[in-house]
């Protein structure tokens, strides 16, 4: 889906966004949180996928991830297949922290953690989760730091950063900060910003999941 594009001769870097690929947490609905989870046998398919498919796309200049290894298996597949000799580890690109609520079935938190729970689903951004949990409000702020900063050092360039599901709905509240909420995003799929060093923030395209729909290794996203 394009939402918008920039045509004002302005200089932007512009950044592929990319969630890991699915882990077995994943399909159990438990949440993962900053716990270090590998990927799964599909999931490693669909890193596979996305990196074939970006080696055949305009050159990638970097490649970012969070530290998190689902997210560094993921981003060093891309990284392989695009010719980038390394990949940048951040912490900031990690996944919300969500205290005690970490390895925990996500339907079966109200029961386990009461309080827990009910400031994972508060409408307060500013709201802490207990256990070192973050606020929505401090996931944002590092998160969204952290992506100004790197599209700061390759204006003009394109690069890839692997991240998390809700750290990415965080990134896109920020290019559309009155818009409506996104949903969940899926493993592997692509969501393109161009930021200016100024600070303006646009979403070029989001969820594109076309390496996975059209393939032929047999792998179709459910």
């Amino acid at each position: 889906m394009a939402y918008n594009s920039i045509n004002d001769g302005s200089k932007y870097a512009e950044i592929i966004v990319i969630r890991h690929g699915e882990t077995e947490w994943n399909v159990d609905g438990r949440l993962q949180g900053q716990m270090d989870v590998d990927l799964n046998e599909t999931g490693k398919q669909q890193a596979f996928l996305v990196a074939e498919r970006l080696s055949k796309e305009p050159r990638i200049s970097a490649v970012y991830s969070s530290d998190l290894k689902r997210a560094f298996y993921t981003a060093q597949l891309i990284a392989k297949n695009c010719g980038v000799h390394q990949v940048n580890k951040d912490p900031k690109l990690r996944e919300r922290h969500v205290g005690v609520l970490q390895g925990i079935i996500a339907s079966d938190t109200a029961i386990s953690h009461p309080e827990a729970h009910k400031a994972f689903v508060s409408n307060r951004r500013d709201q802490e989760i207990p256990g070192g949990g973050e606020s929505l409000n401090q996931l944002y702020e590092r998160s969204t730091s952290a992506l100004q900063r790197i599209a700061n050092k390759h204006q003009g360039e394109r690069i890839v950063v692997v991240s998390h599901d809700v750290t990415i709905r965080a990134l896109h509240r920020r290019a559309f900060p009155h818009g409506k909420p996104v949903g969940k995003v899926i493993n592997t799929s692509l969501n393109v910003f161009l930021i200016s060093d100024k600070g303006e923030w646009i979403v070029k395209t989001w969820g594109d999941v076309n390496h996975l729909l059209n393939n032929t290794a047999g792998f179709i996203i459910e």
